[in-house]
């Protein structure tokens, strides 16, 4: 019997313990918008910027990231029970899609120069897409 009442005193702490902590991991998710300052914010500082490179490399970066937005989603992949014609139409949708994409890089590249030597843009580069191979990865574990 006094295995038992151990038992069940167990499971009540351990289902308690657990409503704790799922509680503590709903923090509240930041918009892209203070996603993509908070990007800037730690490029800047990762490359050591002084404040007024640093303020107009945040303004550039969030204002590239909102003309990004401004596209609108990645157009699908084309599947195995589309047409021919369907597939074609999708994949030329992924073209002029990642063609203006790459015109808005094109276009902040100029910005970025004016301001950035061309080292300092190549690294920015980087450390933008090692922040987003963070993201999808850990976007990747939490959705399973």
């Amino acid at each position: 019997m006094k295995g038992i009442i151990r038992i069940l005193f167990g499971v009540v702490a351990l289902t308690t313990f657990c409503g704790t902590v799922s509680a503590q991991t709903g923090k509240q998710r930041l918009t892209r918008e203070q996603l993509a300052e908070v990007q800037a914010k730690h490029i800047a500082k990762k490359m050591a910027m002084d404040d007024a490179t640093s303020q107009r490399f945040i303004d550039t970066f969030c204002q590239f990231q909102r003309d990004i937005w401004a596209l609108g989603p990645r157009p699908k992949h084309p599947n195995d029970q589309m047409t021919d014609e369907e597939t074609e139409q999708a994949l030329k949708a992924r073209f002029a899609h990642s063609q203006k994409i790459l015109d808005l890089r094109q276009k902040y590249y100029v910005v970025y120069s004016e301001f950035l030597t061309q080292k300092q843009i190549r690294r920015v580069y980087e450390l933008e897409r090692q922040m987003m191979n963070r993201l999808s990865k850990r976007d990747r574990r939490v959705n399973r």
